[in-house]
């Protein structure tokens, strides 16, 4: 029609979030050569997982597979990042990004660096974690489900930030959304009925809905932390 105005976003969601991701990725690989190619992949988080638990990352080996190749060929990785884990903002998620590329490292490199279906980070892996700039402590083997993570708390070292920092400018201007987290029942099945035991810093406890611990952090007023799942631990990042 003649005189129409396109009045569609320059770029979707999707395409800079995809953008964003591969250019750090990109970085990530300008940094430290040896990281491989990946296939992006954004999904949920939360799909099948119990109410409360989210997995942030995944890096999976040779996942993918050039199409009329089926005799073989290049090992195409996979790399997934979760919507979910989107709402924790930049630096988080180059965390997350740094930490699937220690498992990149270790699967090039062929390291064993977790055990445990994936779950248990060893300190294999957080030698690789410090080599990529993160700030890899363990999790506390005396909270319920700490045990069977091990080194797989991630945090990006404040120098790290500093090298990234046009990647984080990129991933800010890029995360204008998050998925929301599944919550059963959500669609027309049981509800869940089971209550979650979560505690704070005081320590205080509080007993509540997985799904409403999911959906937004409660705050405790006295010490000003979050009230956290006792047996959810942190995100996965695999």
């Amino acid at each position: 029609m003649t005189g129409a105005t396109d009045t569609r976003p320059a770029q979707t969601i999707t395409e800079k979030l995809v953008a964003a991701l591969t250019a750090a990725w990109r970085e990530i690989q300008a940094q430290h050569p040896e990281v491989p190619d990946v296939v992006l992949t954004i999904g949920s988080g939360t799909l099948g997982r119990r109410g409360g638990e989210t997995t942030l990352g995944h890096f999976a080996r040779g996942r993918w597979q050039m199409a009329g190749d089926e005799d073989g060929g290049p090992e195409l990785h996979e790399l997934f990042v979760s919507g979910e884990g989107l709402r924790r903002g930049p630096a988080d998620v180059l965390g997350t990004l740094l930490h699937e590329a220690a498992h990149s490292l270790a699967a090039v490199r062929g390291i064993s660096d977790t055990s445990r279906q994936g779950r248990y980070h060893n300190k294999r892996f957080k030698a690789l974690g410090e080599e990529l700039g993160l700030e890899i402590t363990e999790h506390d083997p005396n909270v319920r489900g700490g045990g069977t993570l091990g080194w797989s708390r991630t945090a990006l070292a404040p120098e790290t930030a500093g090298r990234y920092a046009g990647v984080l400018e990129q991933l800010a201007a890029a995360m204008g959304a998050y998925r929301r987290a599944e919550v059963p029942g959500a669609a027309g099945g049981k509800k869940s009925s089971n209550l979650a035991v979560a505690e704070c810093a005081c320590p205080r406890k509080i007993r509540v809905a997985r799904a409403t611990l999911e959906l937004a952090p409660i705050t405790c007023g006295a010490c000003g932390e979050d009230f956290a799942a006792e047996d959810d631990g942190e995100p996965d990042e695999e």
